[in-house]
């Protein structure tokens, strides 16, 4: 049991190491690409790619369960995306990576009511979350003016929402008891099904001779074969194994993992309040996976 739940952890943390650095391909490619078709495009992909490395078909399900893969692929694929990219561009990117933050929050409360083998909301996690936000909040901030956007906020709000929906119903999907890389790729499979209406709202551009330029390939590569196939996979896996309030806990890692990618790869200086709130991030987070006050219900 104890070797499951180290997997589930380790699987946690590779995903978030590998989508805390997505903001830097996703950066390259916004310079020829719009939002939306970065995001069919990474998606099309991880679905040719999961299809590739296990071509058996997902056989023998009910309708319930098709429409909870459906339900999955319109909140986590779908709707997540758009919601924050359109958040995007009517706030500051600051105020999104806050309050995308507040993910595990939502999550813990749909988890708690709507499962019955949820998980029960300790004073750690609570304390927890405030220690952790109040990071998020430094290091998105960095001590600059906060200024609100209604509109933007509300959006990038409704994306932390339709995350945790997302959360809660891959756990469920957990429970039906087939491979995680099927069910994945059944909820990619849906996800852009409703993604492709979306794509004449905006600028969509098809033009695939844009990705024969080596830089912007490579980009999309990553993000498709490993932000998307590999990490919804081992995402998927980690809730099966730890549940999903501990699971989503890990989103607390993202504007800590952004920082050090931006030190690292895009040479940028790491200031005083950055590394203060990576610190009050990393507690908030230890605290919120504290087994001694956030456990699971006894039957």
């Amino acid at each position: 049991m104890e070797n499951k739940k180290m997997a589930g952890h380790l699987a946690a943390i590779l995903t978030i190491v590998i989508w805390g650095t997505t903001f830097i391909s996703t950066k390259v490619l916004l310079v020829d690409f719009q939002p939306v078709e970065i995001l069919f495009f990474r998606f099309v992909m991880g679905f040719l790619a999961l299809m590739a490395a296990c071509p058996r078909l997902l056989k023998k399900t009910t309708r319930d369960q098709e429409r909870t893969f459906a339900a999955a692929g319109l909140c986590g694929i779908c709707l997540y995306y758009l919601l924050e990219n359109i958040a995007l561009t009517e706030t500051l990117a600051s105020n999104v990576g806050v309050i995308i933050s507040v993910a595990p929050f939502f999550t813990a409360i749909l988890s708690h009511v709507f499962m019955k083998e949820g998980e029960k909301l300790g004073v750690s996690f609570f304390v927890g979350f405030a220690v952790a936000m109040a990071g998020i909040c430094l290091i998105s901030f960095g001590g600059s003016e906060v200024q609100f956007s209604p509109k933007g906020d509300l959006l990038a709000l409704g994306a932390a929402f339709v995350w945790a929906c997302y959360a809660v119903l891959t756990k469920r999907i957990s429970g039906f008891g087939y491979p995680t890389i099927l069910t994945t790729r059944r909820v990619f499979l849906y996800g852009i099904i409703f993604m492709i209406p979306t794509l004449f709202l905006f600028d969509f551009r098809l033009e695939l001779s844009r990705f024969a330029d080596p830089v912007y390939l490579l980009n999309i590569l990553f993000l498709g074969l490993g932000a998307s196939a590999l990490c919804f996979v081992t995402w998927n896996f980690a809730v099966k194994l730890l549940g999903a309030v501990k699971t989503s806990i890990y989103i607390y890692m993202v504007p800590v993992i952004t920082v050090a990618a931006s030190a690292l790869i895009l040479r940028e200086q790491i200031t005083a309040t950055a590394a203060a709130g990576t610190v009050l991030t990393l507690a908030g987070l230890f605290l919120s996976e504290s087994k001694a006050l956030l456990r699971r219900k006894e039957k």
